[in-house]
């Protein structure tokens, strides 16, 4: 792994000697069908010519590439020893003329891992699939190229495929002489072009805007997926979404979209979400739903549908210099894809989901040590592909949402619009932006940027209220605001301890008829450590002080003595329910901070979650409940909580409207928290048929989730799984069996499933992430103990020998999160020897060792806080 490394002083210094013109990328995919001859990896012809242009003739540079075996290598018509000049992962370049043509000729491998080329063989009826996935620097696995985003070319490519199937690319293809060529696409960044190429299922249909001019644009949409999941394929309402976000961005861009077709491709094997390739969109093919789902699932997808639309002008059309500003892209497309989903869609309630589920993972990532600015120092590749975390993309997102509260949507919409238009087909920097949005707004945006993107961290804000000397009325009401505390952390950021401006706003809330009621509201500029917001003084005095009502701000909420009492009373009665959202929100985070025992959330999601009307808030309220089990909760109460929770789970399931999303969503909960044997019992019973709940349709799906507690509790044994996949022998039915394998409680099936995962590369990512996901059982506390050790002796070895994305996987999925009662701490001190004895281990992987560390020590901590506050059980 370190041989494919690309560091930023290395990159700059390419950027600043050459200029690319253009690249002409042919692929020879008929292997990829048949029997495979080699001992080696599967590989396919790939010939590249890039055309590029030196700053200085005579000097040396490089070209990237990663593949089994170079053929042949010509530079400016002179053929190059490939053994002199190609090392495994880049091409060295001498003498360089003025004006400079290169000529690759390179046996590629199809990937497994779902970085480059990867190759899928769907089980159900053997086909077999490709698709490309490579940011931030996989598509020098399929060609040639300069791999870094701003040496940026118009792209043209042709394929031959095998007989029968159809092939993609970015520009519209055509199939002659039985080749597919693709038309020449605009200057675009490596890292977003993309080839799909197999027997899909193809959808398509068409998008047509008239503009204020008369012109008219035309984008022809298409949508595909295998053919085993074509019966359950809603494209009508994937082009629904499609349609109103072109019009969404049209009409506040006022830029026309630029690559002209609109395709989306869901695809197995998927590390991602999703990538937005201009005119070749790819998603993880979990996006087509098999059986019931809630609406949470259908906006997500919406979501991620817009996120990537918005990315076709951040990110495609203008693109950060460096990785250093993947926000300028990523911010932008998790902010964009909130605005357009509320603005456009049915899904109207979308900032509910952003308050309640992306922010929660921005409030976490913004606590690890491992935090940095939302403009990151992102010194390589490896740092790179880290750096997709919430804060790049949720935490920016948040900060745009406040800069919208600071600046207004309309300056900050003109200012991205003057964005595009200076910068279209170009790379930018902060400095881009911040220049426009001084324009548009009047701002000072140098000091927002300073407070806002260049320091890590999330403040505190907490209300504290004086009353008069009768008590009815508010003397004064006063923001405070704290400080992110300090954690080691790897990276030289900006310190933290950063005070920041907040554009707030402060809700009061009083009981009303036996509901919880806003009834007085001021939007105020909090700035320092306290802050009188004297818009509320003389206000009646309420039972709850909601600051950051309505969500303007990026901070997590506290609130004072009063609040937090009515909260534990009449949580349920908000009758707001973005702020009900909210409160949750910061009642998980004082969760986490072991502010509120976990027992104590517990209890208040026992009785209130059943009141909840969002149905993606009761989901998250469900996360948060399992993770307050088994993360935070002390060892002595965790099999109380689990008794209590699945008590609750099937009252609320048996009570919930017959065949509703929340009918469903106590089901899955229910199955992931049933651990007695009568609670196995009934998922068996509800599997078998022999028992039923009125308006629950237990579907393929939900077959699975009441399968791997029934395998994980050793109540279904390895037949009882084999007999479910002949249910289900279908690509997403293979995934759910591994998982349900690996969850057996026995020590020879963990040692199995760590061997197939530590001790070999033979599984897919896909199989890599369900083998992981089985062995990981927090019930299994005791099995996993002897792993620990071997975790840590083998986690380096992992991070040389495979991909980035597996040892990713590896090193935070095996990591020890649930140790045994009596080993947390000796969990603890192994993974600081760990640390100490490998300083200089790979960056990457100590961040990732650091992160999951953090994590260990403050689940620590929550137990250690309640049994403080109730005194250690036996």
């Amino acid at each position: 792994m370190p041989g494919e490394n690309l560091s930023r002083d290395e990159a700059r210094e390419r950027a600043a000697l050459l200029s690319v013109d253009g690249y002409d990328v042919s692929l020879d995919l008929r292997s990829a069908v048949g029997d495979d001859a080699g001992a080696g990896p599967r590989t396919f012809r790939s010939v590249t010519t890039i055309r590029f242009r030196c700053a200085e003739p005579g000097a040396a540079s490089f070209a990237d590439l990663i593949a089994p075996a170079v053929t042949a290598v010509s530079l400016n018509g002179k053929d190059l020893d490939p053994g002199a000049v190609f090392d495994g992962t880049r091409i060295q370049l001498e003498d360089l003329a003025a004006e400079n043509e290169l000529i690759v000729d390179a046996q590629c491998a199809y990937s497994r891992t779902g970085e480059g080329m990867h190759r899928f063989v769907d089980p159900e009826d053997g086909e077999v699939y490709l698709y490309t996935q490579y940011e931030p620097a996989d598509s020098r696995r399929v060609f040639a190229n300069f791999e870094q985003p701003d040496l940026k070319a118009p792209f043209r490519a042709e394929v031959k495929a095998p007989e029968g199937w159809t092939v993609w690319s970015n520009g519209v293809g055509e199939l002659t002489d039985g080749v597919w060529r693709f038309a020449e696409t605009k200057p675009i960044s490596t890292y977003i072009t993309a080839f799909l190429a197999g027997p899909y299922h193809y959808v398509t249909d068409a998008y047509a805007r008239t503009f204020d001019d008369g012109t008219t644009l035309e984008i022809p949409l298409g949508a595909m997926c295998r053919k085993g999941l074509a019966p359950h394929f809603d494209a009508d309402d994937v082009f629904l979404i499609t349609k109103q976000g072109l019009d969404f961005f049209h009409d506040h861009f006022d830029y026309p979209y630029p690559f002209g077709k609109y395709d989306q491709a869901f695809v197995p094997e998927y590390n991602l979400g999703a990538m937005e390739n201009p005119g070749l969109v790819t998603f993880r093919e979990e996006y087509i739903f098999r059986g019931k789902v809630t609406q949470a699932s259908y906006s997500g997808r919406a979501n991620t549908i817009l996120h990537e639309m918005a990315h076709m002008w951040f990110g495609d059309l203008v693109t950060m210099e460096w990785w250093d500003d993947l926000w300028l892209k990523e911010s932008f497309a998790d902010f964009m894809g909130a605005f357009a989903l509320v603005g456009a869609t049915r899904f109207t309630d979308g900032w509910i989901t952003f308050a309640n589920r992306r922010k929660a993972w921005a409030y976490r990532a913004d606590q690890l040590p491992s935090t940095h600015p939302v403009t990151a120092d992102i010194r390589d590749l490896q740092d790179a592909k880290l750096n997709f975390d919430g804060i790049t993309y949720a935490k920016g997102a948040s900060v745009l949402k406040q800069l919208v509260a600071y600046a207004g949507q309309d300056a900050f919409l003109e200012g991205a619009r003057r964005y595009f238009k200076r910068n279209a087909y170009g790379n930018t920097r902060l400095g881009d932006l911040l220049s426009v949005l001084e324009e548009t707004s009047g701002r000072d945006m140098t000091s927002w940027a300073r407070s806002w993107l260049q320091t890590a961290g999330v403040n505190s804000l907490t209300p504290q209220v004086v009353l008069d000397v009768e008590g009815g009325r508010i003397a004064e009401l006063t923001v405070l605001q704290e400080a992110a505390e300090s954690a080691a952390s790897e990276h030289a950021a900006p310190p933290r301890g950063e005070l920041r401006p907040h554009r707030v706003a402060v809700g009061l809330y009083r009981m009303e008829g036996g509901r919880l009621v806003r009834y007085e509201r001021a939007e105020v500029d909090v700035d320092g450590p306290r802050t009188v917001v004297v818009e509320l003084a003389g206000a009646e005095a309420p039972e709850l002080v909601l600051v950051n009502d309505d969500d303007l701000t990026y901070c997590k909420t506290r609130f004072d003595a009063t609040s937090l009492d009515t909260l534990r009373d009449h949580l349920g009665a908000l009758t707001d329910p973005m702020a009900r959202a909210l409160c949750w929100s910061a009642l998980w985070n004082m969760t986490r901070d072991a502010l509120l025992l976990a027992p104590d959330f517990i209890d208040l999601v026992m009785r209130f979650g059943r009141r909840e009307t969002d149905i993606g808030v009761l989901q998250m309220l469900h996360a948060w409940a399992n993770s307050a089990l088994v993360d935070y909760s002390p060892p002595w109460w965790r099999e109380t909580g689990a008794k209590l929770l699945a008590h609750v789970a099937l009252r609320d399931l048996r009570d919930a409207e017959p065949g509703s999303e929340h009918q469903l969503a106590w089901a899955r909960f229910y199955a992931s928290v049933a651990s007695a044997p009568e609670e196995l019992a009934l998922l068996q019973a509800l599997l078998d048929g022999t028992e039923q709940i009125e308006g629950l349709a237990v579907d393929q799906e939900l077959r699975w989730a009441f399968l791997e507690p029934l395998a994980a509790h050793g109540a279904a044994d390895e037949a009882a799984v084999a007999a479910e996949l002949a249910r289900d022998d279908t690509a997403s039915g293979k995934r759910h069996q591994v998982r349900c394998l690996a969850a057996r409680p026995s020590a020879a099936v963990k040692a199995q499933a760590w061997a197939q995962v530590v001790e070999s590369d033979t599984l897919s990512n896909a199989l890599v992430e369900a083998t992981i996901a089985g062995f990981v059982q927090p019930s299994q506390r005791e099995l996993l103990a002897p792993y620990t050790e071997k975790y840590f002796a083998a986690i380096e070895r992992v991070w040389v020998e495979r991909s980035i994305q597996i040892g990713v996987d590896v090193v935070r999925g095996l990591f020890p999160s649930y140790p045994a009662a009596d080993d947390a701490q000796a969990t603890l001190d192994a993974t600081d020897a760990w640390l100490t004895s490998h300083e200089e281990a790979a960056p990457a992987l100590r961040r990732l060792v650091l992160e999951a560390r953090d994590d260990l020590a403050r689940a620590l901590r929550a137990q250690a806080a309640d049994n403080e506050g109730r005194g250690t059980q036996g």
